[in-house]
């Protein structure tokens, strides 16, 4: 449990200090003490790293944060359930959320600013914005299909996030490749003063991908997960070996998570990791190969991803 002791409120929100895991970590709720806070750093001359999630941290969380603490002077998380991302209203409901947890952990990796507001707070008493990002030719495809509108609701609330944090390098895990390009895109589109960090995904020792949304898998379920990542690394392989079509890929993979009967196959895609579209036939030099998946298995719709470098 973390130490949370309540050092001022007033216009601005409540502001908190939490102790854990030997770094001390200041709670903001509100936006303006947020902006504040990171505006005041940059004023002292102090370099600010932003990693935006959505709570549940785990340990792919906390690589963002360690990497954002050893990149910059002062680490801000931002903790934000964001209900534009959620396709249906039950997921949202039953996502988890542990602020007390989530501070404990931002401030072990290494966070000296968590940014936890409310609904309200972030989108006013209407509860959502009027305004809508959209990110064209990315937001539409591969996932995008499957989860229409999904990041709509991602390019708005980091656009948002990041126009409040002002100038900071924003960190984001390549598990999410598709929202990793999708923000690095309205980045640019919008001259935000933001650069970007990829970061690898982060796994269990088997492969899997880790996620908050592990958390609802069964032990059977969770026994026959890595599978996906197996799936992913036989298709790479083939890739590095010379067969780069990505039909014959996508089938690959997709005829691994069917031989298993607990995974439902969602999609499975081998893109130009660059532009998200079809592979050039003949590629240029540096470019690379991504092999995307989604499958659900149990409650948990699990997403992963492999590159191979043409």
């Amino acid at each position: 449990m973390p130490i949370l002791e309540d050092i001022g409120a007033g216009r601005s929100g409540r502001t908190t200090t939490c102790t854990a895991g030997g770094g001390a970590c200041r709670l903001v709720v509100t936006r303006a003490a947020f902006a504040r806070a990171l505006e005041s750093a940059r004023a002292e001359g102090r370099s600010v790293g932003l990693v935006p999630t959505m709570g549940a941290l785990h340990e792919g969380h906390a690589s963002l944060i360690g990497r954002a603490a050893a990149q910059c002077d002062l680490a801000a998380v931002t903790v934000f359930v964001n209900p534009l991302q959620f396709d249906r209203a039950a997921d949202l409901a039953a996502y988890p959320r542990s602020l007390d947890a989530d501070v404990a952990a931002a401030a072990g990796a290494g966070a000296t600013v968590v940014f936890a507001p409310s609904a309200a707070e972030m989108f006013g008493p209407g509860g959502l914005p009027g305004t809508t990002v959209h990110v064209t030719g990315l937001a539409d495809r591969l996932e995008g299909a499957s989860r229409p509108g999904h990041f709509d609701g991602v390019a708005t609330i980091v656009t948002k996030l990041l126009a409040l944090a002002g100038r900071c390098r924003a960190y984001f895990g390549e598990k999410d490749f598709q929202q990793l390009a999708v923000v690095r895109r309205l980045v640019a589109d919008l001259s935000l003063p933001v650069q970007v960090i990829g970061c690898p995904t982060v796994r269990a020792v088997d492969g899997l991908a880790l996620s908050s949304r592990n958390a609802l898998l069964t032990a059977d379920e969770r026994s026959v997960a890595p599978l996906l990542h197996a799936a992913l690394c036989s298709a790479a392989r083939a890739a590095g070996a010379g067969d780069r079509d990505p039909t014959v890929l996508a089938a690959m993979v997709a005829d691994a998570l069917t031989a298993e009967p607990r995974f439902r196959l969602d999609r499975v895609d081998a893109v130009d990791a660059a532009t998200l579209g079809p592979p050039e036939p003949d590629p240029a030099p540096g470019s690379e190969l991504r092999i995307l998946a989604a499958a659900f298995l149990g409650r948990a719709r699990l997403i992963d991803n492999l590159g191979v470098p043409l």
